[in-house]
């Protein structure tokens, strides 16, 4: 397994050993969790984003006339 090391402010590192010790995680195992659904959430579809289809305030589209279909040979 892969290690990392940062920098936080230590008013920060406080917030964070205070959260894992709630929880009753590492520090390291919380982190990991925090970032692994950081992740996850990336990945997923955003809250809005079938709102977003619904959305349209200009004119309503209008489907073209269709065309008449071809009539075409077989392989007979």
């Amino acid at each position: 397994m892969s290690q990392l090391h940062f920098y936080v402010p230590d008013d920060l590192e406080a917030q964070i050993r205070q959260q894992a010790q709630q929880l009753n995680l590492s520090v390291s195992k919380y982190l990991a969790e925090l970032v692994k659904r950081e992740l996850a959430t990336q990945q997923q579809w955003p809250d809005s984003y079938v709102v977003l289809f619904d959305q349209w305030q200009g004119e309503a589209s209008q489907r073209p006339e269709q065309l008449p279909v071809d009539e075409r040979l077989g392989f007979d």
